[in-house]
C-alpha cells in the first residue's frame, strides 16, 4: 500500500464530511455537553465521524480507527486518527472557523495527514517524506527568527480556570511582549496555518491525539518542528502540551 492511496481516501473522507458540516452550519441541531466547561458535542460531530469512518473502512476494512467521539473502535496495523469536527464550540455558535482532521498512522509514524476547512474550502495535505500542500500548492513554514517579529497562535483547555501548567500565566507573559496572538478555536487549523506560514508558531497546554495527528505532519513536512514544552518529541498517543514552530523560534519559545 502506498501513502498516496491513504491520502486519497483521507481527502475523500474529509471533503464528504466537510460538505455535511457546511450544510449544517447555522441550522438547528442538538447540542450536548461533555465534561468540562463549554466542551460541546453536536449531532454533526457524530454524523461527520460516521461518514469518515465508513469511507475509510470501505477502502481499508482491516485498518484501525481512533476517533474523538467513538474512541478506539477497531484495531489494525494502520490506525486512522480522526477529529470529525475540530472547533465544535465555534460550529455550535454559528462561527465558521472549524475543521476536519484525519491522519493515517503506523505506530508513532504519521503516514499522511489532512486538515480541511469546509467553509473556506481550504485543503491542507501531507505525505510522509513528500512535503505539505495547500490546495495543491507546496507549503513552507516562515523564516522568522526574532520572537518580537512573530505572529503566534494559542488555545486553552476546557479547565483553563484551573490554570494547568500555568497556561494563564504563560499567555499573560507572551502578551506582555506585545506580540500579536490569535485564538481561533481549532487546533488543527492552528497547526495547518503554521505549516502554511500564516503563523510562526502555536502552543497549547493540552491536546488529544485527534487534535494533533493531522496537523503535526503538515508542520513537519513544511519544515517546522512539533514538540512538547520541553522541546522533546511529542507522542501521538498521549494527551499533553504542544509547541509547533517554524523551527527557528523553537529554542526561544521553549
Amino acid at each position: 500500500m502506498k501513502n498516496n492511496e491513504l491520502l486519497s481516501v483521507a481527502v475523500d473522507a474529509a471533503e464528504k464530511a466537510g460538505k455535511l458540516l457546511r450544510k449544517g452550519l447555522g441550522t438547528s441541531f442538538q447540542i450536548s455537553k461533555k465534561s468540562g466547561k463549554h466542551n460541546l458535542v453536536t449531532e454533526y460531530d457524530h454524523a461527520s465521524e460516521k461518514i469518515i469512518i465508513e469511507t475509510i473502512l470501505k477502502a481499508f476494512p482491516s485498518h484501525g480507527i481512533l476517533a474523538e467521539e467513538s474512541g478506539p473502535s477497531k484495531t489494525g496495523e494502520i490506525l486512522w486518527i480522526i477529529d470529525p469536527l475540530d472547533g465544535t464550540v465555534n460550529f455550535a455558535h454559528g462561527i465558521p472557523v472549524f475543521s476536519v482532521s484525519i491522519a493515517a498512522t503506523r505506530g508513532e509514524e504519521i503516514l499522511c495527514g489532512v486538515v480541511y476547512q469546509p467553509i473556506t474550502e481550504e485543503l491542507f495535505t501531507a505525505e510522509k517524506g513528500k512535503g505539505a500542500f495547500f490546495n495543491g500548492q507546496k507549503m513552507q513554514v516562515t523564516d522568522t527568527t526574532d520572537i518580537n517579529a512573530a505572529f503566534l497562535a494559542t488555545g486553552f483547555p476546557y479547565n483553563v480556570d484551573q490554570n494547568p501548567l500555568h497556561c494563564i500565566d504563560t499567555f499573560s507573559n507572551m502578551t506582555k511582549k506585545g506580540i500579536p496572538i490569535r485564538r481561533l478555536g481549532s487546533a488543527a487549523i492552528d497547526l495547518a496555518y503554521v505549516a502554511a506560514g500564516r503563523f510562526d508558531a502555536y502552543w497549547e497546554v493540552s491536546l488529544e491525539p485527534w487534535d494533533l495527528a493531522g496537523g503535526k505532519l503538515l508542520v513537519e513536512e513544511a519544515g517546522g518542528k512539533v514538540t512538547d514544552y520541553e522541546g522533546r518529541p511529542r507522542s501521538l498517543r498521549e494527551r499533553g502540551p504542544i509547541l509547533a514552530t517554524n523551527g527557528r523560534l523553537k529554542l526561544e519559545l521553549v
